[in-house]
């Protein structure tokens, strides 16, 4: 932990006048050195310092049973299975939230301070972290309906009073930026009388007033613990909502950028080794402003990845894929792309706002509802629905009827692509384990997000992965293979340097350089259904003189032809090892 040195301190001062008045500011920092003091000697006992990354940073996301068995807690379970399977693959853990939650599979949380006894308890979460770094949720933007806070609210009583944004219905809120199709305002009967609270996202997931400090100071000491549980990286959750003002879209207003700042102040100082991640689905852009002027995020969501990828593996055509990608900003070491394909919540289309028009993301989505996936909207300033989100496992959105390996080589394909490029790769559980939509739980369930978020019985994943010729065993073992040899190359650190290539539309490549230029990878994906050959020479000049290149995803060494040409099975790739 450093000390809170008169530059952090001043820092932080302006951000407290900035938010909450100059007039505040005394008492605030008085409160906030209090806090420090009584969390300092905890946050000792766990590391936080050193590099956040290298090329050993692997992420899986998961939540907390989607493996479970009888006799013991999910989380137990979960750790037990990632041991025996993925230790010398996976690094860090995203355990999605594993508290206490009314809805939305945790993300409609009841209390930030427990683990939800369904999972486990803390000891769980304690020893995994003995195996594996953690990445914990902060959900900030709101809390559920059946938390104490806002039950103090109902009820009129202090601090929680005043935690939620009461808000008159007859006010003109046609600006707001909606995320969903759900009425953003909700009736609620308050000893006060009736009140419409805000709810973005459904009505159970009622807003936070971010307004007052004593919300920001009641995350503060959810940070603290979580820091002291063994939290190496903390996602902000849907941050970009946070802060309201009528008359505004209430989409990433100065002062969510400034309350962003603010825990990265208060990481640099407590746990400088840990790394900040904001969750954002927004366009592109918007999405990259996160990252501040290097004092807000140390990492975001690469949102334009998954449905732009999948666009390319789709149509045959990574034009759009390589004209974003040779976009890219060359990122200082501090700063880099948390890299997915597939998370939790579906696939993300408004990320690809200004790089593809709208008609080819509504071929898109067309793309993906035939291979049996649902589209969820968010509701537009005229009373419009626009496509928001595309459910389906990614495996399915690659699928080709008729034809499922080809299918399942294009999947790899778009694994491959995602381990490689310049970032920290993350697979979800479900894109590991090769899970095809569940559209039982769909029906099950109501929502739409439960084609991706299938529970298995341990007894019943085991027998799949042992059966070597399964599809899902197939994709496990070689996910898992990718990722450990990924970690012994210097040319996939997080901030090794990345040139992209354009070599056609056909063909997807780019170089990763080692940060100390003594490793150089040619990283080339063939997006067709046809073989494919590229000039060494386009790839790298050494290419052009060697007879042969270490392939690392095959592992085997590929000849380069007589014409010095690299060959393309369809939909496949190569890492090959220039040097």
């Amino acid at each position: 932990m450093n000390p809170l040195t008169r530059d952090i301190a001043d820092r932080i001062a302006r951000r407290f006048s900035y938010l909450y008045g100059e007039e505040a500011v005394p008492g605030l920092m008085r409160r906030l050195r209090m806090m420090m003091g009584r969390y300092g000697i905890g946050l000792e006992s766990v590391s936080h310092s050193g590099a956040r990354w290298d090329e050993n940073e692997t992420v899986l996301i998961t939540y907390a049973d989607t493996i479970s068995t009888e006799g013991e807690t999910p989380l137990r379970t979960l750790h037990e299975f990632l041991n025996r399977h993925a230790k010398g693959a996976i690094r860090t853990v995203h355990l999605l939230p594993f508290y206490p939650w009314s809805s939305d599979d945790g993300f409609s949380v009841i209390d930030y301070r427990k683990v939800d006894p369904r999972y486990g308890d803390w000891e769980d979460i304690e020893r995994m972290r003995g195996d594996f770094r953690l990445m914990f949720d902060l959900v900030l933007n709101h809390c559920s309906r059946r938390s104490q806070w806002f039950r103090d609210f109902v009820v009129g009583i202090a601090p929680s009073k005043d935690y939620f944004l009461p808000t008159d219905p007859s006010l003109d809120l046609s600006e707001v930026v909606r995320p969903r199709s759900l009425p953003l305002l909700t009736k609620t009967s308050t000893r006060a009388g009736e009140k419409w609270v805000w709810t973005t996202f459904s009505a159970d997931q009622v807003d936070l007033n971010w307004k007052n400090p004593d919300v920001l100071f009641d995350f503060f000491d959810i940070l603290f613990l979580y820091l002291a549980k063994g939290s190496d990286i903390l996602r902000l959750d849907a941050v970009a909502f946070l802060w309201k003002e009528i008359g505004t879209n209430c989409l990433h207003l100065p002062q969510t950028h400034e309350v962003v700042k603010l825990f990265r102040d208060l990481l640099d100082v407590v746990a400088p080794g840990t790394v900040l991640l904001t969750e954002t689905n927004v366009p592109h852009e918007e999405n990259m402003s996160y990252f501040g002027e290097g004092d807000e995020a140390h990492m975001v969501y690469n949102f334009a990845l998954p449905p732009l990828l999948l666009h390319a593996l789709l149509r045959n055509d990574g034009t759009h894929l390589t004209r974003w990608a040779s976009g890219l900003p060359d990122f200082p070491d501090g700063q880099t792309f948390f890299n997915f394909t597939a998370s939790h919540d579906g696939i993300g289309v408004r990320p690809l706002q200004g790089i593809v028009d709208d008609s080819e993301r509504d071929w898109l989505v067309e793309q993906v509802k035939q291979r049996g996936g649902r589209v969820s909207t968010r509701a537009m300033p005229d009373g419009s629905n626009s496509p928001y989100e595309l459910n389906i496992t990614y495996l399915d959105a690659l699928s080709e009827p008729g034809d499922p390996e080809l299918g399942l080589t294009r999947f790899l394909c778009s694994q491959a692509v995602l381990i490689a490029l310049r970032g920290v790769p993350a697979l979800y559980v479900h894109s590991l384990l090769g899970t095809p939509n569940d559209q039982r739980g769909v029906e099950e369930t109501g929502h739409n997000r439960a084609i991706n978020r299938h529970k298995y019985r341990l007894d019943d994943l085991e027998s799949v992965l042992a059966d070597g010729d399964s599809k899902q065993a197939r994709v496990f073992a070689r996910l898992l293979g990718w990722l450990s040899r990924r970690r012994n190359h210097p040319a996939f650190h997080p901030d090794a340097p990345m040139k992209v290539l354009d070599l056609g539309p056909g063909i997807f490549a780019f170089l990763r350089h080692s940060v100390d230029g003594q490793e150089t990878i040619a990283c080339v994906f063939n997006l067709t259904p046809e073989p494919a050959k590229v000039k060494g020479a386009d790839l790298h000049p050494r290419l052009a003189k060697s007879g042969e290149a270490r392939d690392l995803l095959s592992g085997e060494a590929i000849a380069i032809g007589p014409r010095r040409t690299v060959s393309l099975p369809p939909y496949w790739g190569r890492w090959l090892l220039v040097n």
